[in-house]
């Protein structure tokens, strides 16, 4: 069984099938992303039967490297990591929390930075995932890109172009085009939205999402639009402390 897993990003969920396909549309534009992925750590993983599924099988997953099945350590499948600066994270799950009915506490930005800054969130720590990934024992299947990579045009053509070149997949330039045109936040969000919504009815039990506002802004940076000057400060004092031992900065 051939397996390529993707961390973290629906980003990446979006960016991969395409580069498979050399551009071609076909699932990623007519089928939800939870029936075309297996997200590994999620329950309804247990009910797919992926050996029937046509190679190779595209999964995802949040959890850190050092809790992954023992057969991940064995196949070594593909891997792309995609990191993101953490107080953008901060910021888009707080409003991932207070936009759905996953979480039916809500707290104030100060509470919820609280318990990020502490790990206390959905997966865990921010700064040990991230960390579990960059200490991987083995990098030769991981290829390693940021958000802010995939943010701007430019950017995330070059970033079609690594993805290409890690599944050895040949992109001439008017693939690379068109899958950064596919692949932009405006052209995923209003896919997305549209395509969920369409399949919303026949979702496994998933609890009920406004995807309008799950896609959010997409930006870099958004952060500074959110966080007091001493919210900051305090961000950076743990980050420092905890990413003190990897070469990791973001603005």
């Amino acid at each position: 069984m051939e397996m390529r897993i993707l961390i973290s990003t629906n980003w990446a969920l979006e960016v991969v099938p395409l580069v498979l396909s050399g551009g071609e549309p076909g699932l990623v534009g007519s089928v939800p992303t939870w029936e075309r992925t297996a997200a590994i750590g999620h329950k309804s993983a247990l009910h797919m039967d992926l050996d029937a599924w046509p190679s190779p099988h595209v999964c995802n997953t949040h959890f850190r490297y050092d809790a992954m099945p023992e057969s991940f350590y064995q196949v070594k499948p593909k891997v792309i990591n995609v990191m993101r600066n953490p107080k953008d994270i901060l910021i888009s799950m707080f409003y991932f929390n207070n936009n759905t009915v996953y979480h039916p506490t809500k707290d104030s930005l100060t509470e919820f930075q609280h318990k990020f800054l502490e790990g206390h969130v959905a997966f865990s720590s921010w700064f040990d995932h991230v960390k579990s990934w960059l200490n991987a024992e083995d990098k030769s299947h991981i290829l390693y890109l940021t958000y802010e990579e995939m943010a701007q045009f430019q950017d995330l053509r070059q970033a079609v172009k690594r993805v290409g070149e890690f599944f050895e997949k040949r992109l001439d330039d008017e693939a690379v085009d068109k899958i950064a045109d596919m692949c932009c936040f405006e052209s995923m969000k209003k896919n997305n939205s549209t395509r969920d919504r369409t399949n919303c009815n026949v979702a496994p039990k998933l609890p009920a999402l406004d995807y309008s506002k799950y896609y959010r802004k997409g930006i870099t940076g958004d952060w500074r639009n959110h966080l007091s000057e001493e919210q900051a400060q305090q961000f950076d004092s743990v980050y420092e402390e905890k990413m003190k031992d990897v070469d990791l900065k973001f603005t």
